[in-house]
């Protein structure tokens, strides 16, 4: 598999905590000789601690997030839009999700007003990937990559989180929207697993689209 497999364009992964968007990227990116734009979390100086507190840094955590994923939006309007496929593991709207679920009434306030200035600005990728997964299968998935700064997770606060992203994908409309089921699926270990889902994200073109592998 080429570049030459797929149309010039500029594709965003998204899901919840766990459901393997970076992990596709990074195999898309092999398979498409693509640019790849990662999300920076563990860049985030606030983020050990909030995993910790969430009440006492969730506005510093967002407010560094939101700064820095625009910075990489942006540098996105420069790009070449006739040399490459551009992968990257978030949607910008990303940030609103988590900041609605972390901050306090007046924090959202002042949040909300620095986010709409930059939220018009940003480029709209021509495809959006939802990678969606249950709760349960997210929670396994995050234990078994055992990073040290998600040790301190709430189930709680991601199953709140995993219901945030569905909602929100439930109505999003903006641009062209893959939703992938990977409950049954692992595109990392199995090889079958990802072409097929190579095979679906090159066909899809317009509208939405649900997509429920049973895996192989």
């Amino acid at each position: 598999m080429t570049s030459s497999s797929l149309e010039p364009r500029f594709i965003a992964i998204e899901g919840c905590i766990g459901a393997g968007k970076t992990s596709l990227v990074n195999l898309l990116g092999e398979q498409f000789d693509a640019q790849i734009v990662r999300e920076i979390d563990g860049e985030n100086p606030f983020i050990d601690k909030f995993y910790q507190d969430r009440d006492s840094f969730g506005f510093q955590t967002q407010i560094f997030f939101l700064l820095n994923r625009y910075n990489q939006y942006m540098k996105l309007t420069q790009r070449d839009l006739f040399s490459s496929v551009v992968l990257v593991d978030y949607l910008f709207h990303r940030d609103r999700l988590f900041a609605a679920l972390n901050l306090k009434e007046q924090e959202l306030k002042l949040y909300d007003q620095v986010y709409s200035l930059l939220s018009n600005k940003v480029p709209k990728p021509d495809l959006v990937i939802f990678l969606q997964a249950s709760s349960d299968v997210l929670l396994s998935r995050i234990e078994k990559r055992g990073r040290e700064y998600e040790a301190f997770m709430d189930p709680d606060y991601l199953d709140s989180v995993n219901k945030s992203f569905n909602n929100f994908f439930f109505y999003y409309s903006e641009t062209p929207l893959l939703v992938i089921n990977t409950n049954e699926i692992d595109f990392v270990k199995k090889k079958c697993d990802l072409e097929e889902l190579i095979i679906k994200i090159n066909s899809h073109t317009i509208g939405r689209e649900y997509y429920n592998p049973l895996g192989s």
